[in-house]
């Protein structure tokens, strides 16, 4: 088990690293608005010359993002490289990758039509009728899930062995400043009744590989993810051999507190539930 250390500021531990990989949603941005603080954060870390990495299971595309992000005053140059699932997707179903080409053209999505742009302009059609899909789609939404409101649909899409690709893991996402259900409950409901589920994004360490493609002659051992999902951020860093800084006040919150300083024995506790342990954690990115 690792020794989880509390830490205030990430400029007393940043000397460590060279690179440092980014999460979205629950640390720079909270469905709402952008946490100023933590976008600070980036810009001093830049300035000491660190390379900077979002990753992200958005099912935003790059332009989506690119516009969010200048909506809010804030440059994309300051990341030295932006992933999200939503244009890995896009790409994959453009190059005609082959688990992705069996699953059909039709599908139903579960998530709501913005969460879609990923099929933009490729040859795949929506369907309002699920009997009529050759598969289920879900993604982090823009609006809460009701998951009971779902139950009788996935019954039946299971019974229909009609499989389901699902962007991100998070259980928990959020939305207008309020944590919400996301793709990852609906897609773990739908595997306990027996249904096939595609995921796509972290925790699968390939992809904080691809996202580090470009980044040469770099140490493992300097390279940071931060992020607020102990079971999706914390557990990618793991399989990835990375350091890892998890958020509290993320969509732990609940559990881990509101404090300044981060409660290191919660930090613990819920790391062993979910067996990934983060290096360190602080209640919010901060320089």
């Amino acid at each position: 088990m690792k020794m989880i250390k509390p830490i205030v500021n990430i400029s007393k531990i940043i000397d460590t690293f060279d690179v440092v990989l980014c999460g979205l949603d629950g640390v720079l941005y909270d469905g709402e608005t952008f946490k100023r603080e933590a976008i600070n954060a980036l810009i001093s870390l830049k300035r000491n010359g660190k390379k900077i990495i979002l990753l992200s299971n958005t099912p935003m595309r790059l332009e989506h993002l690119f516009n969010l992000l200048y909506e809010n005053q804030i440059s994309p140059l300051l990341f030295d490289n932006i992933v999200t699932m939503g244009e890995v997707l896009h790409y994959k179903l453009q190059s005609a990758s082959p688990e992705y080409q069996s699953l059909g053209r039709v599908y139903y999505n579960l998530s709501g039509d913005d969460t879609a742009e990923a099929f933009a302009g490729l040859n795949y059609q929506d369907t309002e009728n699920y009997n009529q899909a050759d598969f289920l789609f879900v993604a982090q939404p823009t609006q809460p899930i009701d998951l009971a409101a779902m139950s009788d649909v996935l019954s039946h899409c299971a019974g229909m062995q009609i499989p389901m690709l699902c962007l991100g893991a998070e259980n928990s996402t959020f939305i207008d400043g309020e944590i919400s259900s996301s793709a990852g409950a609906v897609a773990e409901q739908y595997a306990i009744l027996g249904g096939k589920i595609i995921l796509l994004g972290k925790p699968d360490k390939i992809f904080i590989d691809y996202a580090l493609e470009n980044i040469t002659d770099i140490d493992r051992k300097r390279i940071i993810m931060i992020g607020d999902s102990l079971p999706v951020d914390i557990k990618a860093a793991d399989s990835a051999n990375i350091s890892s800084l998890l958020i509290s006040k993320g969509i732990h919150v609940n559990y881990l507190g509101e404090g300044y300083i981060p409660d290191v024995s919660k930090a613990k506790e819920l790391s062993a539930n979910f067996n990934t342990f983060p290096d360190y954690v602080i209640s919010s990115l901060r320089w």
